[in-house]
């Protein structure tokens, strides 16, 4: 079994995620039980952008610092979800990755395209120019862990300015984030990624994040 490192590629991982108001004991329980990790990961913040669409939820698609990435859900295996590497691409972003790889991943409509390369700027427009797209301003402060050889952290995310909070932990193996759930109490939430929070946050889906009663 290969030993989990924070920012080192790895086989796919299983993740299981969750969102809501207040995770205080889950973050305490993952800061003493977590081993020493780099202190590149002690707090990270990053500024992105989700690209939702109405039409799938098997392909999530974020801008940061002038790159797409776009991740395909490949199986669940244990409640927990995969997922893999579907596209990274950079800005400016030529015509014939989004006819091939951007716009049918999203499953909705190809705009008229009359360029051979677009900005950021110029492909946000095509995205608000669409019913079945929104772009998602989304702000991160994540604080890393290393708990039972799985990636965990704790992070503050600002949707649109809406704050929720999000624990999760990650790995090839998915005994070992099991036994991090139980260990955590991460087990009595359900698993939600980032598309299924940000479209219960903006009121795609009528549902609650996982520790929300109302």
């Amino acid at each position: 079994m290969a030993k989990m490192e924070i920012g080192k590629e790895s086989k796919p991982r299983f993740e299981f995620r969750t969102f809501g108001q207040d995770f205080d004991e889950i973050h305490y329980l993952l800061s003493r039980l977590s081993a020493p990790v780099p202190e590149k990961v002690w707090e990270r913040t990053s500024k992105e952008i989700y690209i939702l669409s109405k039409t799938n939820d098997i392909n999530n698609t974020k801008i940061r610092d002038g790159k797409m990435d776009i991740k395909t859900f490949v199986t669940e295996q244990d409640g927990l979800e995969q997922w893999n590497p579907l596209m990274k691409g950079e800005f400016p972003i030529s015509k014939e990755t989004l006819v091939n790889e951007v716009f049918p991943a999203f499953k909705v409509d190809m705009p008229e395209l009359t360029k051979e390369a677009y900005t950021t700027e110029e492909f946000i427009e095509m995205v608000k120019a669409n019913k079945d797209l929104v772009a998602v301003r989304v702000v991160k402060l994540r604080y890393g862990y290393m708990v039972n050889e799985t990636i965990c952290e704790f992070a503050e995310v600002l949707i649109n300015g809406a704050r929720v909070y999000s624990v999760n932990s990650e790995s090839t193996e998915t005994d070992d984030i099991l036994k991090t759930m139980k260990d955590t109490g991460m087990d009595q939430h359900k698993n939600l990624n980032y598309l299924q929070a940000i479209k219960r946050v903006i009121g795609w889906i009528d549902e609650p994040l996982s520790n929300e009663d109302i």
